[in-house]
């Protein structure tokens, strides 16, 4: 399984939360709250959790090729809704330890 997270800082967490699983809710399954949220796309899996200066994303997918097209819809969507504030989504994967 491929994974990657961003921590997006703004005080406006929640309210892009709820707007990123409404929007994606019309076309795939998605489940939020105030606080957390996980959208199912075909490709591969985003769960949200908003603090109270930072939006967290977790994504996963089987490949990488499919991990890119869930992080891409994710960040392009984010950033669409906060175009009044000057975000950054930093995609990282996580480090191989021996």
């Amino acid at each position: 399984m491929e994974t990657s997270t961003a921590r997006v800082r703004t005080g406006k967490a929640d309210r892009y939360l709820v707007q990123l699983c409404k929007h994606f809710g019309h076309r795939v399954p998605a489940e939020w709250s105030e606080t957390d949220g996980v959208v199912r796309f075909e490709p591969g899996t985003c769960r949200m959790t908003a603090g109270d200066d930072t939006l967290l994303l977790a994504c996963e997918s089987a490949t990488s090729e499919d991990l890119a097209v869930v992080e891409t819809v994710v960040a392009d969507h984010l950033l669409r809704f906060a175009w009044k504030e000057d975000l950054t989504v930093e995609w990282k994967k996580p480090t191989a330890t021996s």
